[in-house]
């Protein structure tokens, strides 16, 4: 699979194609900041009708800001850039509401724009790129060959930096997910650093994933001691087949697991067995590069069994929302809403 190198030429910004929309939607920002504006208000009407597009542009923008969904988009952009879903308000221009659920072209397309713009401006992930030895894009996966010949391989939108020099075996892993298989070395200990934890071998095959304030280390073979970087005097041992899960503060109770269904992602698949759809589709959506949304959050509750290849992602949520009796709406940009 193609690796997804750090680019740091330069950064890249959204234009809408279409100039209306483009300048409706920065209308749309402005009159957000500024509602009591005289002035701007009447700059704005002005724009609006020296062309019946500007008009046209302008009230698709005002509907797709209106959608209820788009509250639901925002914060899931928001959570996903790690701020605070933003508290806004539809602008109402001319005292008009949409009815009805019937979402035209024009209006998904805008709201598709809005999202990116929105993502553009919270998340742009420069700093990511500047650090990691290497990266991966959502919905790939990379194979490296370590200096020490050992092998690494990164799963979905995943970032490591490396530090092989003087004879050191370490790596720390920035963001994601990344399982290795060591070569023996009794004198040069290989360790893995994540957000909370440490890993420290002399040769074997484990996984380390960092999310949601915590990393999972699961072992598929040898014997791996896993400490906490807050408190580098807890160590954990593991055998194969067990897991283990560290934060800030504390170490869960090692776990038995099972290694092919924990790293079934090496193989590009991932299975589900008596799971909540919630938890399984925000693990899917970890290989799905725009948002999901519940508009119904009762489909969250609804148990999912499974086994899905993850090189369309997409198909997978389509076919887990028919067994969970969902229906899909599908918004330009790839964003999926549920209900």
């Amino acid at each position: 699979m193609e690796r997804d190198k750090p680019d740091h030429s330069e950064e890249e910004g959204v234009v809408h194609t279409d100039p209306a929309t483009d300048a409706a939607l920065n209308w749309l920002f402005t009159l957000q900041v500024e509602p009591h504006d005289r002035q701007l208000r009447a700059a704005f009407e002005a724009w609006r009708q020296a062309d019946a597009a500007n008009a046209q542009a302008f009230a698709a923008v005002a509907e797709a800001w209106e959608l209820p969904e788009m509250d639901m988009v925002a914060a899931e952009v928001a959570v996903r850039a790690g701020h605070v879903a933003p508290n806004r308000k539809p602008v109402a221009i001319d005292g008009r509401r949409r009815k009805g659920n019937v979402w035209s072209r024009a209006v998904l397309a805008v709201a598709a724009a809005i999202v990116i713009a929105v993502a553009v401006q919270q998340y742009p992930a420069l700093m990511l790129r500047w650090q990691a030895d290497y990266i991966t894009a959502t919905g790939m996966r990379d194979e490296i060959m370590l200096p020490d010949g050992s092998r690494m391989v990164l799963n979905t939108a995943s970032a490591v930096a490396l530090d092989f020099e003087g004879g050191r075996r370490a790596v720390s892993l920035l963001g994601g997910e990344a399982f290795f298989d060591v070569v023996p070395d009794p004198a040069r200990p290989f360790t893995v650093a994540a957000a909370f934890s440490s890993v420290e071998v002399k040769g074997t095959a484990f996984s380390v994933r960092t999310e949601n304030d915590q990393d999972i280390v699961v072992l598929e073979r040898g014997h791996v001691d896993v400490t906490r970087q807050a408190a580098p005097v807890e160590k954990v041992a593991l055998e194969p087949g067990e897991s283990v899960t560290a934060t800030e503060t504390r170490f869960s109770a090692v776990e038995k697991t099972d290694p092919a269904t924990a790293l079934a992602w090496l193989k590009g698949r991932v299975f589900f067995r008596d799971r909540p759809f919630g938890e399984v589709l925000q693990e899917i959506g970890r290989y799905y590069s725009s948002p999901v949304i519940f508009a119904d959050t009762r489909l969250r509750q609804v148990r999912i069994n499974g086994n899905y290849r993850l090189d369309d992602p997409e198909r997978a949520i389509r076919s887990l929302a028919t067994a969970a009796g969902a229906s899909v709406t599908r918004l330009p940009g790839g964003i999926l809403i549920l209900r």
